[in-house]
């Protein structure tokens, strides 16, 4: 039986984070994604290639997957708001694992990438729909734990399934590893099913594409969540460049420890970033703001990604790596949570749904970008060289959190600051100068007739009788003319 939605209104009164209707169950659901999803992603590829296939149809295979994933993410938002979050997490959770079945029959070129577009269209939509439904699910004072306890959910799965799908391939066939993928897709289904039946609020339609104020345009969503985004694609450029070549450049650097160290590095990456999520929306929601955490999360992965560098450049003890992933892994899984509540805080709330879209987006076509660009660059210029791009995309994501922190002291918002509003038409402009122009000048009288007010005059009358008495006294004095 599905649980009952609770208003906003019944949702601000919860005083446990855990007591929200359908968070777990939709947390839960998190797990079960991303568990189809990570069984297959370093098992596939492997399949491909021990069945006879090339190294580029392996590399196809994700490739097609995190391509449909970002195309349906696009669309997510809208289906959301139509059909609502229950069937659309159905639908999606069945088609993310359920199709793996078809790779028991074939792996040749068509039917596999075809597969592989199928289940991408299934992670979009999840991934996007789960962490909208978050936000709908939970007190908004508890918005950022609940959105750091999704990255810790997501962070213990990817540890715990990444090693298991290969280790079930190898003892047991491949085939097993697709049945268990289809099991859990089922699963994940089934606990859809019995989550709260919302549906993402529609957008509101302004007269005129006005906002608050008749003749104020609407803020494009652009301008609202670019900086997040480019932040947020930026760090997973680098998370992509760590996860495709740090190993091999570890190797290199240790033939005898490399891959026991690169295992390890990359272990460390994903604690990091798990805790680190967790602990930045717990901050987020004891300071109630987000984005505070923003510029210390970019400045440790440009620190992370810079050491790697140096460690690969200067051939430095590879053990150092260590260092280097604690750092980048902190700031990588603060960021993530950062950028999320970022763009949830700078939409309207019935727009969470094209926030997550959106963050989603950042995400994964920055985990894209980095493995492929920062091939290239690894190519012509070394891995280190590789590393050293990838420190700078991080960096200009660092450049631009720092200046719309400083433009965000001026910045004119959307919703809930009525000076900005008024100070953006221009009669109400003109009024409100008018107005601190006459407050300077009523100030600068005051002040002047102040100054300028006659002291008052002390009175004669104290030094007349002085005198009069003085006189009395000598006329007593002098003799009698008697």
């Amino acid at each position: 039986m599905a649980h009952e939605a609770l208003s906003r209104d019944q949702l601000e009164q919860i005083d446990n984070m855990w007591k929200s209707p359908g968070l777990i169950g939709t947390l839960i659901a998190v797990a079960t994604a991303f568990g189809s999803w990570t069984m297959l992603l370093p098992t596939l590829p492997l399949a491909v290639i021990e069945s006879g296939g090339s190294k580029t149809l392996a590399g196809a295979t994700t490739g097609i997957f995190m391509l449909f994933t970002v195309i349906t993410q696009m669309f997510t938002p809208r289906a959301l708001r139509t059909i609502g979050y229950t069937p659309v997490m159905v639908f999606s959770a069945a088609i993310l694992g359920v199709p793996a079945l078809a790779y028991m029959v074939s792996i040749a070129p068509v039917p596999v990438l075809a597969v592989s577009a199928i289940r991408g269209i299934g992670f979009g939509a999840l991934t996007v729909a789960q962490a909208a439904l978050i936000a709908e699910l939970v007190p908004l004072k508890f918005l950022g734990k609940a959105s750091g306890a999704l990255g810790l959910v997501i962070g213990l799965v990817e540890m715990l399934v990444l090693p298991l799908g290969l280790n079930l391939a190898k003892h047991f066939g491949f085939n097993v590893v697709y049945g268990i993928t289809a099991a859990i897709a089922v699963v994940g289904a089934v606990v859809c099913s019995r989550l709260p039946r919302l549906k993402a609020a529609p957008k509101v339609q302004r007269k005129g594409g006005d906002t608050l104020l008749e003749g104020v345009p609407a803020v494009a969503t652009w301008k609202l969540i670019t900086v997040p985004a480019i932040a947020m694609c930026g760090i997973a450029m680098g998370f992509g460049a760590l996860n495709s070549f740090l190993p091999a450049a570890v190797r290199d650097l240790d033939p005898a420890k490399g891959v026991l160290i690169g295992g390890v590095v990359l272990a460390i990456v994903g604690g990091a970033q798990m805790v680190s999520r967790y602990a930045a929306g717990m901050y987020a929601d004891r300071k109630g703001q987000a984005g505070l955490l923003m510029i210390p999360s970019l400045l440790l992965g440009v620190l992370g990604l810079l050491l790697v560098a140096l460690v690969v450049f200067a051939d430095w003890n590879a053990w150092l790596m260590l260092v280097a992933a604690l750092s980048f892994g902190l700031g990588f899984g603060a960021a993530q949570n950062e950028a999320l509540l970022m763009m949830f805080a700078r939409l309207p709330r019935e727009r969470v749904s094209d926030a997550s879209a959106m963050w989603n987006i950042s995400f994964d076509s920055g985990t894209g970008l980095g493995s492929v660009v920062l091939g290239f660059v690894a190519a012509r210029l070394a891995y280190d060289g590789a590393f050293f791009v990838a420190a700078s995309l991080v960096g200009i994501g660092l450049s631009l959190v720092i200046a719309d922190s400083i433009a965000g002291k001026h910045r004119i918002v959307e919703y809930h600051n009525t000076r900005a509003h008024l100070r953006r038409v221009p009669m109400a402009r003109a009024t409100y100068h008018g107005a601190k122009k006459v407050g300077r000048v009523s100030k600068v009288a005051g002040k002047a007739a102040a100054r300028a007010t006659v002291k008052p005059i002390k009175p004669i009358v104290k030094p007349l009788r002085t005198n009069l008495n003085a006189k009395q006294r000598g006329a007593s004095d002098s003799p009698s003319d008697t």
